[in-house]
């Protein structure tokens, strides 16, 4: 990977010491922002600037709502309609349908859903061609989003693609898609604009928005306090933002998790809920299965659990790279079906070029940072081997010293902030300027 681009402000750490915790902090100064109009009017009568958002991901709905908060900071009076989820309406987007509720993975959970993405591209539709928006932003969520992209294109309106799927991986015949649809791919991860570019396809490197989101979030302090009492070695367990990876990972994560404690008695461990039906399914399933154990289920505290503890046990998904930057060690799982899992394979096997991992911090390093596996069987040989993993872990400081030093080198190298503020330029800035073509 090459090093993120050198004029992004550092996330520096306030202290390098082997193995400490560090906090996340800016050491340079905000760079001033470039001066913009407060309307899009070009000429009389000309309505304001007005952005289609099409978002089916949880952690999209976080990333897109930091960006409209970003394009409104720099345009006031823009307008944002579309798909999307609740963070995303908070930051003044005018919802048509909270698309996040319908977050799944893989096609048997997809199936019952089948009718309602079709009534939803066509409203979509029906909206790209009556109200004509100067611009759509697609957020990740490929299956739904390359017909949204395909009805844009089709009404001759400009389409983004912010955080586009990683097809570079898994399924590199798709970029026809990008070619055909698309016009503007505006990526988080160094490497992918020249893969996008070999086809054709105009991207450009504007960085991952988690690092913004990260150096802005102020944490709980009263809840890192309170649950930093004592000497107690702490675990964090995170079971995934959407409600399929919740249910079928937890249990696994739970057995872990009962194996671990036998061998350290005083160590608790806490499990960072996305929403309310997590947290109470969490509650309800340690209840019925690990009574005994240290356990507590938190609404709403991803990033304080992952500040607080001595090391994670996650599911796969892009709070890793929170995980980096917060320099707390990890170890990643993610459970899917066989038949999933060998399909999978099968696509890998013939379109992976540039990467073998499924953890972005792996991904940016080209290394096996992060420890990970994806279980597709009989989980109990992963489950022994996280284990012996964790319990070697918080056996031995010094051990776990080293990988916070690993991790702390990876995050000198490639966690900047910036992402949504080059997002929103880009944005802006082309819209403009087909704007000004249409009104010449």
């Amino acid at each position: 990977c090459r090093r993120l681009s050198s004029n992004a402000v550092l996330l520096a750490p306030q202290s390098k010491q082997s193995g400490s915790k560090t906090t996340l902090t800016q050491t340079e100064p905000s760079q001033k922002l470039p001066s913009v109009p407060k309307t899009s009017r070009l000429i009389s009568g000309q309505t304001s600037m007005h952005l289609f958002f099409s978002v089916g991901e949880p952690s999209g709905d976080q990333h897109a709502a930091h960006l409209i908060r970003e394009l409104k900071r720099r345009q006031p009076n823009l307008h944002c309609t579309g798909y999307g989820g609740p963070l995303m309406r908070q930051a003044g987007c005018e919802l048509d349908y909270r698309l996040t509720d319908m977050a799944v993975m893989g096609f048997i959970a997809v199936v019952p859903l089948l009718w309602r993405f079709i009534q939803l591209v066509r409203q979509a539709d029906h909206k790209l061609k009556t109200q004509r928006p100067d611009a759509v932003i697609l957020v990740d969520f490929p299956g739904f989003n390359w017909w949204i992209a395909r009805k844009a294109k089709a009404a001759g309106i400009p389409v983004f693609y912010y955080l586009p799927p990683q097809i570079w991986a898994w399924a590199s015949w798709r970029v026809k898609r990008m070619q055909r649809d698309v016009d503007h791919v505006l990526c988080a991860l160094p490497f992918e604009p020249p893969w996008f570019q070999k086809f054709g396809v105009h991207a450009e490197h504007v960085g991952h928005p988690f690092f913004d989101e990260i150096a802005d979030h102020q944490l709980d302090t009263q809840f890192v306090s309170e649950h930093r009492q004592g000497d107690q070695l702490r675990v964090g367990v995170l079971p995934g933002s959407r409600n399929q990876e919740v249910r079928r990972n937890l249990p696994i994560l739970m057995e872990i998790v009962g194996r671990v404690s036998q061998q350290h008695p005083q160590a608790r461990f806490i499990v960072a809920c996305y929403k309310q039906e997590h947290l109470e399914f969490c509650e309800s399933y340690i209840s019925q299965h690990a009574p005994t154990l240290q356990i507590s289920c938190v609404l709403g505290k991803t990033p304080e659990v992952i500040e607080l503890a001595d090391c994670c046990l996650m599911v796969s998904g892009s709070v890793s790279l929170e995980l980096l930057a917060r320099v707390t060690p990890a170890i990643v799982i993610y459970r899917c079906n066989r038949l999933f899992y060998w399909i999978a394979r099968y696509w890998l096997a013939r379109t992976l070029v540039e990467i073998n991992s499924i953890t972005l911090p792996n991904m940016l390093s080209q290394s096996k940072l992060i420890p990970e596996y994806v279980v597709a069987g009989n989980p109990q040989p992963v489950i022994q081997e996280i284990t012996q993993t964790l319990n070697s872990w918080l056996s031995d400081p010094e051990q776990l010293g080293a990988v916070r030093d690993k991790m702390q080198a990876v995050r000198d190298e490639f966690v900047h902030t910036g992402a949504t503020r080059r997002t929103a330029e880009a944005i802006l800035n082309r819209t403009r300027s087909q704007q000004e073509r249409r009104a010449a």
